[in-house]
């Protein structure tokens, strides 16, 4: 089934937890199957360089990898984790680090096995968005883009661990029984939403949050604000007069808690998503999204895995910040116009030349000849 959007469909919204700025939403699942796992494979270099399609290479820290198992015929997983010390590419010792050498970003690994690289799957294809750039030579493009298109591309982030405040709350935060998932708030700005097939899979993975990058945004809302937003969420004492009213009570409570945390995750729930499948096992499929960038002050990349009846299994995202949603929009502009410089500018409603001032500003400068960013310059 392609994404198309995002729902908790078989999924609830249990009351959040706050430590300073951070604010932690358990996610719950109400029918637990069985038949797939997730397993964590940890990585112990200072670079990974996975070879990709094309003869590109994808150089980043990647900390660890997820494993996953399935079952076709919806029976449990019984031979999880009897492969999690398996050897996973080569091991480089350099001068000043060490670097593994992987093949592929998803690489199947036995018949019902696979092996991918969270969030890194959702950077990549990030990165490879028009990546070939113009079609046509269009006068105003240099010799390397209309040879190579984008080139080098490349994205930074912060680790979890720089975020003030996360790895203390993940470490005193209760995990719920049949909590399977979290939302992420910093400052009450939706950092990340992470959701695995079990309990048992959440418990192992938990501190595998810190573990995750995170975007400039986020580490900068974690240094400046030191608490959440007030919320009061209390019983009326002077309505209870029995077990029976309390329970009736807590129940309200909680559809009062669940409702409120999914109204602060309006701006990724229910968005429109451009999907792609990465690999299909029936009855699963792994796909990477991003959302649609037009209208909206918050963006996110991410990989899911989806059911066949449209239930979600698992869940990571990242959250783009303005500077890398400015990338995205101008290069998907770009794309649309075929690459035509005024058609695009028109589009944006900017002129030409402050287009070309604006691509220059972030970054992609090197893809217009000399004379068209000097004159932009000028202008």
């Amino acid at each position: 089934m392609q994404l198309t959007k995002i729902t908790f469909k078989g999924l609830e919204i249990a009351p959040s937890q706050v430590h300073g700025a951070i604010r932690i939403v358990p996610l719950l699942r109400r029918e637990v199957r069985g038949d797939l796992r997730l397993l964590k494979r940890s990585y112990e270099e200072d670079l990974a360089i996975v070879s990709l399609e094309k003869d590109m290479k994808y150089l980043s820290y990647v900390p660890h990898g997820l494993v996953m198992s399935w079952t076709k015929d919806g029976s449990a997983v019984t031979n999880f984790g009897g492969d999690m010390m398996k050897s996973d590419g080569k091991r480089l010792d350099c001068r000043c680090a060490s670097v593994r050498l992987m093949q592929r970003m998803v690489k199947r690994e036995a018949k019902n096995e696979l092996r991918f690289l969270p969030l890194h799957l959702a950077m990549e294809g990030f990165l490879s968005l028009y990546f070939n750039g113009p079609k046509i030579a269009w006068e105003e493009y240099s010799k390397y883009a209309l040879s190579y298109g984008l080139g080098c591309r490349y994205e930074s982030f912060v680790s979890g661990r720089d975020i003030a405040g996360l790895e203390d709350a993940l470490r005193v935060f209760e995990i719920h029984t049949g909590q399977v998932g979290v939302l992420v708030y910093v400052a009450e700005a939706l950092a990340s939403v992470f959701v695995v097939p079990t309990p048992e899979d959440y418990r192992a993975l938990h501190n595998s949050l810190i573990e995750d990058f995170y975007g400039e945004l986020i580490y900068q809302y974690a240094l400046t604000y030191n608490t959440t937003y007030p919320i009061d969420c209390k019983i009326d004492e002077s309505r209870i007069s029995n077990l029976a009213d309390l329970r009736i009570a807590v129940d309200k409570m909680r559809l009062n808690w669940a409702s409120f945390q999914s109204v602060m995750a309006n701006g990724f729930l229910d968005r429109e998503l451009n999907s792609k499948t990465v690999y299909n096992a029936n009855p699963f499929t792994l796909q990477r999204f991003i959302t649609n960038l037009e209208g909206y002050n918050e963006n996110y990349i991410g990989e899911a895995i989806v059911r066949d009846n449209g239930e979600l299994e698992y869940l990571h995202t990242y959250r783009l910040s303005d500077a890398q949603t400015r990338r995205a929009r101008y290069l998907s502009k770009l794309e649309e116009n075929n690459w035509n410089l005024h058609k695009t500018a028109s589009s944006l409603s900017y002129d030409y030349q402050e287009f070309v001032q604006r691509m220059e500003k972030e970054g992609f400068g090197y893809l217009f000849k000399q004379q068209v960013r000097d004159k932009a310059r000028k202008r």
